[in-house]
């Protein structure tokens, strides 16, 4: 499976693309600055290329970039993604001095690019730290994925599943990105006040 992870050069889009690349999966990061996807993808051995390039022959994009620049980055490459199935991994945040708070009010991020696009749309990894990514041990969690197409959905939890050693778990319909957007809120208030790292594990699977 070819991957394209558009915000490839951010954080999360780096710590991504080497596990996804540790897999034995084909990735290409992508980005606005062709020169600055191709510095850090010879580093991370996978491909760079400006995010219209990515997209081309990808089987499966994850849309990385920062939850304020995801919208109209969906809007620019809503032509080249055509009908390729999309997963959405950002979360909009507000930051207060009462502590993080969830961006959106209403319908989610994923929601809304799944306004602006043709292709299928799942929402998932949201409770996923970049640091969890880095380490040679798979992360001790669980993941979420929501969606409403099988198209998007399955291809997402089938490689969730494969960055931890907990479970790519099926949180239904894509207006349950709403709740999983949030729980980043949750979890970054957590980290801040126990300072950890922490995930998620849902209880009762057999």
């Amino acid at each position: 499976m070819r991957v394209a992870i558009i915000g490839g050069t951010g954080s999360f889009g780096r710590a991504l693309a080497e596990r996804i690349a540790a897999l034995g999966e084909d990735v290409v990061i992508g980005s606005r600055d062709a020169s600055r996807a191709e510095e850090i993808a010879a580093v991370l051995g996978v491909d760079g290329a400006t995010n219209e390039q990515a997209v081309e022959g990808a089987d499966l994009v994850i849309l990385a970039v920062r939850s304020n620049a995801a919208l109209d980055t969906a809007r620019e490459l809503a032509s080249a993604i055509g009908s390729k199935p999309l997963l959405s991994v950002a979360s909009s945040l507000e930051f207060s001095d009462k502590g993080v708070l969830p961006g959106q009010h209403g319908h989610s991020l994923a929601e809304h690019i799944a306004e602006i696009v043709e292709a299928p749309v799942a929402a998932g990894l949201q409770t996923l730290a970049a640091v969890q990514l880095t380490g040679t041990d798979l992360p001790d969690e669980d993941v979420l994925v929501c969606g409403d197409d099988p198209a998007a959905k399955e291809p997402s939890l089938e490689l969730a599943g494969r960055l931890v050693a907990g479970r790519a778990i099926d949180a239904g319909p894509l207006e349950n990105a709403r709740a999983l957007e949030g729980m980043t809120a949750v979890i970054l208030n957590v980290n801040r006040r126990y300072k950890i790292y922490a995930g998620i594990r849902l209880t009762g699977f057999p």
